[in-house]
């Protein structure tokens, strides 16, 4: 059995200064976001996140970012949050740009224990300044290190009391890579239940990656709402 969490707080509250978080989700799209409000309140200082993106302004790893609980932010899109833009023209903010494939790769690569690998995806631009380039088969490839986090923070639709997690949909981007990547990962489930009551056929991430659970509701809010005018 995993550790059942009572709290939010309490789930988080072994993350200290200076750690390496993984940060699950699209968007707004299947984030932590319980969790993330519990760190925002737990005030753990200069954290290095993994995160595909950095929310917006006034919710998700923004609340994070606007409490200055962040120093380093590796990621692929920041388009959406000017709190974010802000820390980096004042050098308040040290961030990793990575190409999306590619940080998702290293995230696996990560999971899987392989140490790092060779694409072609940034040769040639600012991304490869530094890094390692060789030839295969007459085309050149970037080396990239894979990525690896202290704790991961992820959610999903359904866990069970032995850590097995189903994702629902496009919640199912980053997730289930970071919770192999992380040394610990802590998953918010929006529904626990007991073993042997998920389809074992569709369990996304084995519980043998997860070494904790709480079960929250959550507000679900939309990064940007598009709607159709009136014919």
């Amino acid at each position: 059995m995993k550790t059942l969490y009572t709290s939010f707080e309490e789930a988080v509250a072994n993350i200290e200064d200076h750690s390496t978080i993984m940060v699950g989700g699209f968007g707004l799209v299947g984030i932590p976001e319980n969790l993330i409000l519990a760190l925002v309140e737990s005030n753990a200082k200069h954290l290095t996140v993994i995160s595909n993106n950095c929310g917006v302004d006034d919710w998700g790893l923004g609340l994070l970012l606007h409490n200055k609980q962040i120093d380093k932010m590796i990621g692929s899109y920041v388009g959406e949050n000017k709190e974010f833009e802000r820390q980096v023209i004042e050098g308040e903010l040290e961030v990793e740009l990575v190409p999306q494939g590619t940080l998702a790769e290293r995230i696996r690569a990560g999971g899987a224990g392989i140490p790092a690998f060779y694409t072609p995806a940034g040769v040639g631009t600012p991304i490869a300044e530094g890094g390692e380039v060789r030839l295969f088969d007459g085309k050149e490839y970037l080396l990239q290190k894979a990525l690896t986090a202290d704790v991961s923070l992820v959610r999903a639709a359904k866990g069970d009391h032995y850590g097995n997690l189903m994702y629902n949909k496009t919640a199912r981007n980053f997730n289930p890579m970071m919770a192999a990547a992380g040394e610990v990962t802590i998953a918010e489930v929006e529904e626990l239940v007991e073993p042997g009551q998920l389809d074992a056929e569709h369990i996304h991430t084995p519980g043998i990656y997860v070494q904790g659970l709480i079960e929250g509701k959550q507000e679900k809010r939309i990064e940007r709402l598009t709607v159709a005018e009136k014919a």
